[in-house]
């Protein structure tokens, strides 16, 4: 079996390479796409698909969110633990009920 020649070694290098490139893309996008679900400065960053925005779930958004639970005569269940019909019910509420300081 002859050796490869150069340019077909530079070759399998290069597409070695961006294999690696693209298993690091794909390895690293869901945390780039899910980025907002983190720890913010003031509490946990929520993503809301539906409105395609993150809310920052702190005191305020926790009370707020019991205030929708006592509208809805709810008993307080934690929000993450939610199925996503009903965290999308409450951010359906949230949007149509903004805050004065437009948070």
């Amino acid at each position: 079996m002859p050796c490869p020649k150069k340019e077909d070694r530079e070759i399998r290098q290069i597409s070695r390479c961006l294999s690696s490139v693209f298993l690091l893309a794909v390895l690293v996008a869901p945390g780039v796409a899910t980025g907002c679900a983190v720890r913010g400065a003031y509490g946990v960053r929520v993503y809301d698909r539906d409105h395609g925005d993150c809310h920052e779930w702190d005191d305020h958004e926790d009370r707020t969110y019991r205030q929708y639970l006592g509208e809805n005569h709810e008993d307080y269940r934690d929000y993450s633990k939610l199925p996503r019909n009903e965290q999308r019910d409450y951010w359906n509420w949230r949007h149509s009920h903004p805050d004065s300081d437009n948070r």
